[in-house]
């Protein structure tokens, strides 16, 4: 019988001194005993809102059971029935937004959620230690050709997907290795590069083609692959950083967060000089903005070895929009937090390289269009702080080189892809999804995106092929 009342396992962790020190993965999971314990507190409720509040539909009280009657092999492949990266999703998704929130115990207040993400995390790891995660084939061939463009999360579901279902898939990937912002945006303290590795390799061993160093709008076009292809996915993900549009913005020593963390944990810089690409901070770092990128940004930052890394968020801490874990992490790790300020100015030394950030305090005033109260900036309320590096983590619009050089492919206001009903661009036959289309937004939401389109280019194709 499922017994709530054990208390809920959440893992071993690195301590916030030791981790603030290496690049090892913060939170290490745990074994057979603890993730036995922890199934017991799943109550398998047949109307499972955990998995009706999933985007990617995992049947979640189903791949539990199986690890309580031991079946790790036959529970890894009920996770992949709907996503093929159980191991990525068990560690970066927002459980607490979804499955976790939306568990029965949870929401009675009695007990706390049956910690999904950790049995997630842990069926899929130890399956694969076991080599018991067997990457689905395709009963027959399809005959038809598709293209990927971006190797990241929303482009490598629907190239699964779609290979499942016997087309041929080649994914164009611009970086020199694969996994789009699970690579280059998220630090490995958080998803272990081998992770990532292994299961683009679950996905290659399904027949799905990844090419890397092709820039598609570059090194080959769009309209080149719509000859060659049958369909066409755009993934290519939101690589263009917002900036705050202040004096200074330009100095020496000012990055764009996707800078900053492609150097970090693609280019290996925190390696420097083992590797060739440097990355300088210096004694004190501030980091602009309060989500996800800004708390990457920040850890990675002090990993580097400066005296303090400051986050400046113009909200409160209840209003700063990343996971409460990472910020959590983030404290721990020593970083500090400035709130209710917004960046001035950035004024360089004599040599200049940034050297001061000129500030201002705000208060929340009247909620906006949104609900949330905007801040408001308190007149003389100007002060400086001393900083030898600003990483700006404020955002991130889509990828601007495909749409740029495709004048047809219909955009919004802020540069994302536009989809008609069918889930298809203003191209036939040419499908997006993920943060192209989005703009910045969680790897399980392009993970849906790219699964939903999947099915639709199926449709397609079977109309296409029908004619």
């Amino acid at each position: 019988m499922p017994n709530p009342s054990l208390p809920r396992q959440t893992g071993k962790r690195q301590s916030g001194e030791e981790r603030r020190h290496n690049y090892e993965e913060v939170a290490q999971g745990c074994n057979l005993e603890e993730a036995m314990q922890e199934a017991e507190r799943c109550l398998n409720c047949k109307d499972a809102p955990c998995t009706k509040a999933c985007p990617v539909n995992v049947q979640i009280p189903e791949f539990i059971q199986l690890l309580k009657e031991g079946k790790i092999g036959e529970s890894a492949s009920k996770i992949m029935e709907t996503s093929l990266l159980p191991a990525i999703c068990g560690r970066v998704c927002p459980q607490e937004t979804h499955c976790e929130g939306n568990c029965v115990l949870h929401k009675g207040g009695k007990f706390p959620a049956v910690a999904v993400g950790l049995l997630e995390r842990f069926v899929a790891d130890e399956a694969r230690k076991q080599d018991k995660l067997i990457a689905p084939k395709p009963e027959k061939e399809s005959g038809f050709k598709v293209a990927m463009i971006g190797s990241g999360p929303s482009s490598l579901s629907c190239a699964a997907e779609l290979r499942k279902l016997g087309h041929k898939v080649v994914v164009f990937e611009a970086l020199h290795d694969f996994g789009g912002v699970l690579r280059y945006g998220i630090p490995s303290f958080r998803l272990p590069r081998e992770i990532i590795k292994a299961e683009v390799d679950t996905i290659s061993d399904m027949g799905v083609e990844i090419t890397p160093d092709i820039l598609v709008g570059s090194s080959i076009t769009l309209d080149e692959l719509r000859e060659e292809y049958d369909a066409v996915y755009i993934g290519s993900g939101a690589g263009l950083p917002t900036m705050p549009n202040i004096p200074g913005e330009n100095l020496v020593g000012v990055y764009s967060a996707n800078e900053f963390l492609t150097r970090v944990n693609l280019m290996q810089a925190y390696r420097f000089p083992e590797v060739d690409t440097p990355v300088h901070v210096g004694k004190n770092v501030v980091v602009l903005g309060g989500g996800n990128s800004a708390m990457d940004a920040a850890r990675c930052a002090m990993r580097l070895g400066p005296e303090s890394v400051t986050i400046v968020y113009r909200r409160g801490k209840d209003g700063l929009p990343a996971r409460e874990e990472e910020i959590e992490n983030a404290e721990e790790e020593g970083i500090k937090f400035q709130f209710l300020t917004v960046p001035k100015e950035i004024v360089a030394d004599e040599d200049g390289k940034v050297a001061i950030l000129k500030c201002l305090k705000t208060e929340l005033g009247e909620p906006d269009a949104s609900g949330r109260r905007r801040p408001q900036v308190i007149e003389g309320s100007g002060f400086d702080i001393k900083t030898d590096s600003i990483i700006i983590a404020l955002g991130q619009s889509p990828n601007p080189i495909i749409t740029n050089t495709n004048p047809d492919l219909k955009t919004n206001k802020w540069g994302a892809v536009e989809l008609n009903e069918a889930g298809e661009t203003s191209l036939k036959g040419v499908y997006a999804g993920g943060d192209i289309t989005r703009g910045g937004a969680t790897v399980l939401l392009a993970m849906k995106d790219g699964i939903e389109a999947a099915e639709k280019m199926h449709k397609y194709l079977e109309t296409k092929g029908a004619k």
